[in-house]
């Protein structure tokens, strides 16, 4: 579900929005003045939620962006296959049991019984931190 739509002049750094569908959280947006017969303009860096690529996108001042709702929650971790980088875990408020992708990072400090925070983001989801 989108929270809002705004324009590439509103996206200001810490953002989230959708860009080609997928998550991404603005971390610079330089706009340029209007010219004589021209709109302002806007570089927007952005690094992605869950795959942490970055993104730099030119685009006019009056593009509009999707700022998707972001549900963070937190659950149990039932089991870890690290080959897929995936783990089962169970949602400790409505006790459903999902299999989630974790960021490389993650590595060493996932494991069984822990608690993790993930996020889910226009029905993708990601595990984002170990509690």
């Amino acid at each position: 579900m989108v929270l809002k739509i705004i324009n590439a002049t509103e996206a200001k750094q810490g953002t989230t929005i959708l860009i080609d569908g997928e998550p991404y959280t603005v971390r610079s947006n330089d706009i340029s003045k209007s010219g004589k017969h021209g709109a302002s303009k806007c570089r927007i860096e952005a690094l992605g939620v869950f795959s942490g690529k970055k993104k730099v996108l030119a685009v006019p001042g009056h593009e509009r962006f999707d700022v998707p709702l972001i549900d963070k929650r937190k659950a149990q971790v039932l089991s870890v296959n690290q080959q897929a980088r995936t783990a089962s875990v169970m949602d400790l408020e409505n006790y459903e049991t999902l299999d989630v992708p974790y960021a490389e990072e993650l590595d060493n400090d996932i494991a069984v019984e822990k608690q993790v925070e993930y996020w889910d983001v226009e029905g993708k989801k990601g595990i984002k931190r170990v509690l």
